[in-house]
């Protein structure tokens, strides 16, 4: 064979291959299983695949498939893997039971009723060890394998919102959780929040995510000092304007009223009188406007206590006894 009739060859091959490969279908677990090295349960086991895993469809045999798994990273947490990160792939043979494709009917509903299984078993006292990475992963799975279900935002919106309490829970267990100003610690990882919002604008889902990425612009300890309440109202008021039927809105507007009413007892302690004035007022309107614009909500009923309290002139903040 001729050298350049020898090169198209090999550059059809690889095409050809490349093309196979990009067809190939996905799925994922939603039961745990073992990777064996031929479809036999007496031959080898070469790992165990968790709930929500990755799959990659290579060939079929009677009751098993044979798979590419996305195990995860060995140097992070396999939990949070995210599509870009290689982390650690093996190919083997699984019984072919439990397991969602692209084809199965109502598979992104299944997927996320599993996903809801494992988040349930996760707020439970002695619930399964890792639940809650599975319902991350599995809500992940529902965008990642039927993009275009009408519950597919919801899927990647939830996966985020798993991990970023994961993550906030740990970073406020660290030392530097206390620093007064938020660039002083290591933030909460925003990858995950910020692609919700890309894939899906206009969602509610989208307006959710927004809301936790003020988490990360936020104050570790205000140490008495004006400067951070003051900021971060500020910031809840600018979420409300922006997003005013975020489902998150109502929750915004009482925590900025909340530091308003907290800024009329820290102004009194610098001796400031008439910003301590201004404070109440705006704690006053802010909490009057969340009782006004979303009076269904169990924020509205907290706005209305933090209201009776400011007017009455019960301190909302520090240990003032009266």
């Amino acid at each position: 064979m001729k050298p350049i009739f020898k090169l198209a060859y090999w550059i059809i091959l690889i095409l050809t291959g490349n093309s196979l490969l990009s067809a190939a279908e996905r799925g994922t677990l939603i039961r745990e299983a073992v990777i064996y090295l031929s479809p036999d349960t007496n031959s080898n086991k070469l790992a165990q695949v968790e709930r929500g895993r990755e799959l990659i469809l290579l060939d079929k045999s009677h009751d098993w498939v044979h798979v590419e798994a996305l195990l995860g990273s060995e140097t992070r947490d396999p939990a949070f893997v995210l599509e870009e990160d290689q982390g650690k792939t093996i190919s083997g043979w699984v019984l072919d039971n439990g397991i969602i494709w692209a084809s199965t009917p109502g598979g992104d509903r299944i997927l996320f009723g599993a996903a809801a299984d494992s988040e349930d078993e996760a707020s439970r006292r002695h619930g399964r060890r890792g639940a809650a990475q599975d319902a991350e992963r599995l809500y992940r799975r529902v965008y990642d394998i039927f993009p275009n279900s009408s519950i597919a935002a919801e899927g990647l919106y939830r996966a985020a919102d798993i991990q970023w309490q994961i993550d906030k829970a740990d970073m406020q267990s660290r030392p530097s959780a206390r620093e007064q100003e938020a660039y002083l610690r290591e933030g909460i990882n925003e990858e995950s929040m910020k692609l919700v919002m890309r894939k899906f604008p206009d969602s509610k889902w989208a307006q959710l995510a927004a809301f936790h990425l003020i988490d990360n612009k936020l104050c570790g300890d205000w140490q008495g000092s004006p400067k951070c309440p003051d900021k971060e109202a500020e910031m809840y008021e600018k979420y409300v304007k922006e997003h005013p039927e975020s489902p998150a809105a109502p929750e915004a507007l009482y925590d900025a009223a909340w530091r308003r009413a907290a800024l009329i007892e820290i102004y009194k302690t610098e001796e400031q009188s008439k910003k301590s004035d201004q404070s109440k007022s705006l704690a006053i309107s802010l909490a009057q406007q969340l009782m006004s614009k979303y009076p269904q909500s169990d924020w509205s009923a907290r706005g209305q206590t933090l209201l009776f309290l400011v007017q009455q002139g019960v301190p909302t903040y520090g240990n003032v006894i009266q």
